[in-house]
């Protein structure tokens, strides 16, 4: 049973967790009078939830259809791909350039343990976006994080992830070495250009999972 405090948003994380673990399919109805009776609660928290996951973009509301888990086309994923590389470059250069050598270390404990996780997809997909949310943390914008943080909830709709081609794990790893060797030699330029090009090989991979 939920708390009373904020009903709607813990309404929108389970909801969101759902999409998440594909128990809602994307382009699935939702059906809300049999989520509310699940959930044990009103629809109008419910409905409240599904606005939030709305401005999100993980669920699209249809005229006089009601909520659906959005699904993802190419060209959504396309375009989802390139301002996540327009935007992280830039990060990286930032941090390339002002990051302390502690907060270097972060970065590169992060990876380590993504080393240690081959083979673990599930905690490998985390610690791969902790990682990434760290480095923009590390640039200290917040307004970018805010965005990216939205863009990399609707990558997770994408059902062609691009770490699910064959080799691909490996590949990321070889981007995340070189990435972190250019921001451990403070050289902005290289940084922004390896997470360009990180981002740019990930998408090859999406359309060819």
């Amino acid at each position: 049973m939920f708390a009373p405090r904020a009903l709607y948003l813990q309404v929108a994380e389970r909801l969101r967790e759902q999409i998440f673990n594909r128990e809602l399919e994307p382009g699935s109805w939702i059906d809300e009078q049999k989520l509310a009776a699940d959930y044990g609660i009103s629809r109008t928290p419910l409905r409240e939830a599904l606005k939030v996951l709305a401005v999100e973009g993980l669920v699209t509301m249809k005229m006089r259809r009601g909520a659906y888990v959005t699904e993802m086309s190419a060209q959504d994923v396309s375009q989802v791909y390139r301002l996540l590389a327009l935007l992280e470059s830039d990060a990286a250069a930032q941090v390339a350039e002002t990051a302390s050598d502690a907060e270097l270390a972060e970065l590169r404990q992060l990876h380590e343990q993504l080393e240690a996780q081959v083979g673990q997809r599930d905690d490998f997909f985390r610690t791969n976006e902790r990682f990434h949310m760290r480095l923009l943390a590390l640039a200290h914008n917040r307004w970018r994080e805010q965005i990216v943080n939205d863009l990399r909830k609707v990558m997770k709709l994408n059902r062609h992830h691009s770490l699910f081609r064959q080799g691909r794990i490996e590949e990321s790893l070889a981007e995340h070495r070189a990435l972190l060797t250019a921001l451990e030699q403070r050289a902005p330029e290289q940084a922004a250009r390896l997470m360009r090009a990180h981002f740019d090989n990930g998408l090859t991979a999406a359309q060819t999972a």
